[in-house]
């Protein structure tokens, strides 16, 4: 029979050093050596963390600071440079509208583009989890004409405190099979 041991080998101590033979394994023999590291306690730590701790910034305050768009809602202004719309030309009666309230929903859509012309469907992309809109929806159209006509009139309107992108969609991947 085998004995067994205590589950250490014998080799060296848990957690010990890796490194062999004895004296000094400073690379630098004649380096000046460090005074000590105080550690700080935990609630040290909490306070440099949120007063920055004494240390300068990061990264340095540019001269130039970047164009914000000024906001109707007094939230911060944003500091990424505001993106153009792409054009989409219309070529099915499906449209993209972005820059949508979010409080907007899918009869309101259904309302301001009935005016324009016969909308067969308005859907709202919310998310997954809560439901709550995305910012943006599409809007189907009866005929190709209307929805030309519903880019020309709507694009740029405002709309519940935001001034909507009206355009065609990119992708027909929702279209039904004919």
């Amino acid at each position: 029979m085998a004995s067994h041991s205590s589950g250490r080998n014998g080799r060296r101590p848990r957690g010990g050093s890796r490194r062999r033979g004895g004296g000094n394994n400073r690379p630098y023999q004649n380096a000046p050596s460090r005074a000590p590291v105080r550690k700080k306690s935990l609630w040290q730590k909490i306070t440099d963390f949120f007063s920055g701790g004494g240390k300068p910034a990061a990264r340095p305050v540019s001269s130039v600071q970047p164009q914000a768009t000024p906001r109707s809602n007094g939230a911060q202004p944003s500091t990424r440079p505001s993106r153009k719309p792409e054009a989409v030309e219309v070529t099915t009666p499906r449209l993209y509208v972005g820059n949508l309230s979010f409080d907007a929903t899918e009869s309101d859509l259904f309302e301001l583009f009935n005016g324009v012309g016969a909308v067969q469907n308005a859907e709202v992309v919310t998310y997954r989890h809560n439901q709550r809109s995305k910012g943006f929806a599409f809007v189907q159209m009866l005929t190709v004409d209307e929805a030309k006509r519903a880019v020309e009139e709507l694009h740029d309107k405002e709309f519940l405190g935001r001034k909507l992108v009206v355009s065609g969609a990119k992708s027909s991947e929702h279209q039904p099979a004919e």
